[in-house]
């Protein structure tokens, strides 16, 4: 028996409903009710046509009224509003938006799907406001779209920080409007957690939006023209978009008697089915239980409208579906960067009283030695003994999107932590690595919950060193110098073993490195050593990322003004030298140090005032080149994010601190290199260049078995006594023959690391010993060890000196900096 099925509005929803019902059943008679113009439109992509990225209007057409008429065979009545529900009858009562006309629409089944409005508050002088803008619908894209074209506005508040506010702040910048976005929250897209969405305030402070957090609006004057923020600030503009969220369009359900419950959206089970049997409710305007801890919740979201009207249509037709709950998987554009996030965040979780465990990684989003790889910032949320996923967030460039989905997938599967690191992923050099960013997290959750790891995290770290805690940072010395933790002790990973007893096993020494990674292997080798260790989550990454953000937040607290330089669609002009005379230097794919270690070396070949540009692949140079800069005296002229790249400009010699010729008494470097191994030789140069791009005057003494690192491979023959060939014999000949100090297993180890290093695009020990003397590095031979060890001068590599012992004591007298290695 036919059924005659009415539908209260369209788009996601009910329009995906109305399609459904159609395929499933050709004879029941569907009338749907819109009091709108459009009922099956793109409103994610309403933004983007104002900012003129869509540009074609039509294409956010998805559906006519017509068009899905006759394809569906429906009874589409758009421009009519439903005002009332009156179950006893089973009818609903509709006005035509134009006319007024009323009259009453039987029904068998019901289907509401209204959705959700913009939040208006009222705030004094609102109503008097004449340029005041929401965005919902394609009339309100017009009314928008329509005044940037015809009135050029200069400069736009945007209040509220949430997916529309953003992309709203996006859009309008491109456009060429000055944007001032005000958000009561101390972050913007609060489905992220604090740290994590760090990296997008820089990003929008880079591009020119000024961000004013921790901050409401109190008062409208002068028509909305003036913007009386709670902390006095008054904001200058010529629109506002208020973006402060969405509340369920609930209203008609609620005067039917219907339940509602969260937000007062329309309570629903499984089935979609409200408080009577009739009804079903779908979309923006219901509560449905969350995914994860099944709690009730309401997700205003495209993909949970779609999926419910499909699945009401299944279930009027007899099949036997239901929906299980809404993750609230989402992702945004913002500028150049991908922002994404599945399940509970820490703040939540926190709230709520769950128990959980945090992880952070920053692998990159291909293989590195493949160019354009870019960070990808993850955090994943579980429960810390049985693995249970409880959710993720993810920040980068490139591959956001696709690790998040990931995470998601697994989640709606049932799988846990454990079970990241078996996903067999698809890897190809410009897709992924071999380890995809997903198994990775796996792995650093896993170690987590089977006991091999503790980690502590960037909010705790500050308070315990404070208190007296011990905070060891295992990176090189070169990244140590370029920004640290307050009270860290630098003590370089492979040296570690060295200083065990230098550290109390009684109390909790707590490590770190760059993103986690160094640190987990240094807290392996504390906890088998005796020691109770914690790993610092995300490295000093992590810690570095949010801290900025606090000293830029409170900057712009305190002056009001921007905190970061405005991106322009071309560069300015330079100091002493126009951006189209620079000379051009392109690190895009080296990893840290190494575009520092590049921009030392060029900025040493340029005359006092030239300028150089430079491009980064990794968003981490937009800081580091910044203390480079101040270390060496140079001038940062500008930096910014252009097409996904840091890009920074440089003028020699023009810092207020440039240093003097030579290097200043007490900032030299000096090093023993006694051993002749592969690893060790590789962390004696990468020191050694850090040092010398930090505008330290290093010295490398080779001694014993340390000479071997500075042999040449193509050495001429020359005559040495029986002791001296017998030592020729079991030595290395040259750099590339250097062994491995730890699992070398006849020269199996050494190939290894040699592959691992040119998959990374890691230098090998003869191109970084190269580099290191064009940097500046001297290089002495111990005259003493080249006679004991048969080794002499002719075999020795160009550019190195010969000296005794005083010429090392020398050399370290005058620096702040010793190493024996």
């Amino acid at each position: 028996m036919s059924k005659k099925i009415v539908i209260v509005g369209g788009v996601a929803g009910g329009a995906s409903a109305a399609a459904r019902l159609r395929r499933l059943n050709e004879e029941n008679e569907i009338v749907m009710f819109d009091r709108g113009e459009y009922i099956s439109f793109a409103n994610c992509g309403l933004p983007y046509y104002i900012g003129d990225v869509i540009q074609d209007r039509q294409k956010l057409l998805v559906q006519t009224v017509e068009g899905m008429n006759k394809r569906f065979q429906l009874d589409i009545r758009n421009l009519t509003e439903v005002v009332n529900i009156n179950r006893d009858e089973k009818t609903v009562t509709v006005k035509h938006v134009q006319t007024g006309e009323t009259y009453d629409e039987s029904y068998d089944v019901l289907i509401l799907s209204p959705g959700a409005k913009p939040i208006r508050p009222n705030i004094p002088g609102i109503d008097e406001a004449e340029d005041i803008f929401t965005l919902r619908n394609i009339p309100d894209t017009d009314k928008i779209r329509g005044y940037v074209d015809d009135k050029a506005p200069k400069h736009a508040t945007v209040i509220g920080g949430g997916f529309i506010g953003i992309e709203m702040a996006e859009n309008l910048r491109e456009r060429g409007v000055d944007v001032t976005l005000v958000e009561m929250a101390d972050q913007v897209m609060t489905p992220l957690d604090r740290e994590m969405v760090a990296p997008i305030h820089e990003h929008m402070r880079l591009h020119g939006v000024e961000l004013q957090l921790s901050d409401g609006v109190s008062s409208f004057s002068e028509k909305g023209k003036k913007v009386h923020l709670t902390s006095g600030r008054v904001i200058d503009t010529d629109m506002v978009i208020m973006s402060i969220g969405v509340t369920p369009e609930s209203t008609i359900a609620r005067e039917a008697g219907l339940e509602t419950g969260t937000r007062g959206a329309i309570r629903v089970n499984e089935k979609m089915l409200t408080s009577d049997s009739n009804i079903y409710a779908i979309g923006d305007a219901v509560e449905v239980l969350d995914y994860v801890f099944q709690e009730p919740t309401v997700v205003p979201l495209a993909w949970p409208a779609n999926r419910q009207g499909r699945l009401v249509a299944d279930i009027i037709n007899g099949r036997d579906v239901k929906y299980n709950g809404t993750m609230g998987t989402g992702i945004a554009k913002v500028f150049d960067m991908t922002v994404a996030s599945t399940g509970w965040n820490e703040k939540r979780l926190k709230a709520a009283g769950k128990t959980y465990e945090a992880v952070h990684v920053h692998p990159g989003s291909h293989a590195g030695y493949y160019p354009g790889s870019t960070p990808v910032s993850l955090k994943l949320l579980f429960h810390p003994t049985t693995g249970e996923i409880y959710g993720a967030q993810g920040v980068g460039i490139n591959g956001v999107d696709k690790r998040i989905d990931v995470i998601a997938t697994a989640m709606k599967g049932g799988l846990t932590v454990l079970d990241l690191p078996d996903l067999e992923l698809s890897y190809a050099p410009p897709f992924s690595s071999a380890k995809d960013p997903v198994n990775m997290i796996g792995y650093v959750a896993s170690n987590v919950v089977l006991g091999d790891n503790e980690v502590v995290h960037w909010d705790e770290i500050d308070e315990l060193v404070k208190n007296g805690a011990t905070l060891l940072d295992v990176r090189d010395e070169s990244e140590h110098e370029l920004g640290k933790i307050p009270g860290s002790i630098n003590v370089p990973l492979n040296s570690l073993r060295e200083n065990l007893d230098n550290y109390d096993r009684n109390e909790t020494i707590y490590v770190t490195c760059q993103v986690g990674l160094r640190g987990y292997l240094a807290s392996r080798i504390l906890r088998q050593n005796g020691f109770k260790v914690k790993n610092l989550s995300g490295g000093y990454k992590t810690w570095s990322q949010i801290n900025r953000d606090f000293e830029a937040l409170e900057e712009a607290n305190t002056s009001n003004e921007t905190a970061a330089t405005v991106v322009e669609e071309e560069p300015t002009q330079m100091t002493n030298a126009p951006i189209g005379e620079a000379v051009m230097l392109d690190t895009c794919g080296l990893q840290c140090p190494g575009p520092i270690l590049e921009v030392n070396k060029k900025v040493a070949e340029l005359g006092e005032g030239e300028t150089l540009r430079v491009l980064a692949s990794d968003p981490g140079f937009f800081a580091d080149i910044e203390a480079w800069a101040k270390k060496t005296g140079n001038k940062l002229v500008s930096k910014q994010f252009v097409n996904g790249r840091v890009e920074a400009i440089l003028q020699k010699g023009q810092g207020p601190a440039a240093p003097q010729a030579g290097t200043p008494a007490g900032d030299g470097a000096s090093m023993v290199v006694f051993s002749g191994d592969l690893d060790r030789a590789l962390a004696s140069l990468i020191i050694a260049q850090g040092a010398a791009a930090m505008g330290k005057e290093v010295t490398m003494f080779f001694t014993f078995w340390g000479l071997n690192v500075i042999r040449k491979p193509d050495a001429p023959e020359v005559k040495k006594q029986g002791l001296e060939k017998m030592f020729g014999m079991m030595m290395p000949g040259h750099a590339g023959e250097l062994p491995l100090s730890n699992m070398n297993f006849g020269g199996v180890g050494q190939k290894m690391m040699k592959k691992v290093m040119s998959d990374k695009n890691v230098p090998s020990v003869e191109e970084m010993i190269k580099s290191a003397q064009e940097a500046g590095v001297k290089m002495v031979a111990c005259t003493m060890s080249m006679d004991v060890m048969g080794i002499k001068e002719e075999e020795l590599i160009d550019g190195v000196d010969l000296g005794g012992v005083a010429a090392y004591l020398g050399a370290a007298e005058g620096g702040n900096l010793n190493l024996f290695i």
